[in-house]
């Protein structure tokens, strides 16, 4: 279930300087005013060729397609986007979202779901299963669902709500790849210990911060906030990237540990000295490119797989 994929010694020079650089800013907190640094750190991705862009609704969320020119028809991918559920914006994640989409050959979607604290949960969730029904009702048959940080929480939040669906013929995603997802909203992992001087970015008190925001006094135990607490029977295969110095390792290694134990087909590659969703930096980590390139690979064959292999026949297998 675990992979290990050890620090390139191509990209030992990029983190020393990466680690230099962000020492500065480590822990200092964030509010909605970071909002045009995070989304132009997120622009700085290059752009994939023959990506075409286009600014759209889904399900009555704006947001935008990323279509490349080798997509397969009705096939799709839903990316939501990371950021702390109060950054962030589809717009910025475009470059980066195109990335995949052209990894994978299938048309991309990203929403842009309501942000906190102006709009606190479940707003996100919400508009995240709005934009999903959205595909659905659109005729989109075969879809996959993408996400980074929060949006890796929302992705597998809408996993467990979509399963839990009994609407006869409702369509459910055929796989799902997270990057260092945020599962556990109440901060319990003990990499909050273990990786605290190790990661180069986050400390508990900004995603202390983040929680409150988005969470306003409600429950950090609710599945839909907090998918390690959620309901896992009937999820779809999912792959896990996530950095071995993040302060969020624990929350990517108790889902797939929780997920094994359910009988899903889960994939978690922890990748050695890696920060924070660290396929964004693609031209200054090898790493990076080795990430999306294994994501793009397991994402093209879940779309490609046939109907009666979408899921495990048996339970257990590929556990």
């Amino acid at each position: 279930m675990i992979t290990i994929q050890p620090l390139l010694a191509e990209d030992a020079p990029a983190v020393a300087a990466m680690r230099q650089a962000a020492s500065a800013h480590k822990g200092e907190a964030l509010g909605p005013e970071a909002r045009p640094m995070f989304d132009a750190m997120f622009a700085a991705t290059p752009p994939a060729a023959d990506v075409r862009v286009e600014a759209t609704t889904v399900g009555g969320i704006a947001g935008f397609w990323l279509r490349p020119a080798n997509a397969q028809p009705g096939a799709r991918i839903l990316y939501l986007h990371g950021g702390g559920y109060m950054l962030g914006s589809a717009k910025a994640f475009t470059s980066f979202v195109g990335q995949i989409a052209a990894r994978v050959g299938a048309d991309a979607f990203v929403p842009d779901y309501r942000l906190a604290p102006e709009h606190p949960f479940p707003a996100a969730i919400d508009d995240v299963v709005a934009a999903y029904r959205g595909l659905v009702a659109d005729g989109t048959e075969r879809i996959v669902v993408v996400g980074d940080s929060a949006g890796g929480g929302l992705t597998l939040a809408l996993l467990s709500i979509l399963a839990a669906d009994k609407t006869e013929g409702i369509v459910q995603p055929v796989g799902a790849a997270v990057m260092s997802p945020w599962t556990d909203l109440a901060l319990t992992g003990n990499s909050f210990e273990t990786r605290a001087e190790a990661d180069p970015i986050f400390t508990r008190g900004v995603l202390q911060g983040f929680a409150d925001m988005y969470l306003q006094g409600q429950d950090t135990a609710n599945p839909k906030a907090s998918p390690l607490n959620a309901q896992l029977d009937g999820l779809p295969p999912i792959r896990i990237d996530v950095g071995d110095d993040e302060v969020l390792l624990s929350d990517a290694i108790r889902y797939a540990e929780k997920a094994q134990a359910a009988g899903l087909e889960i994939t978690l590659a922890v990748w050695e000295s890696m920060p924070h969703v660290f396929q964004s930096s693609l031209g200054q980590f090898l790493a990076a490119e080795q990430s999306l390139n294994a994501i793009g690979d397991f994402l093209r064959q879940r779309l490609d797989a046939p109907d009666d292999a979408a899921f495990p026949s048996n339970p257990h297998q590929g556990a």
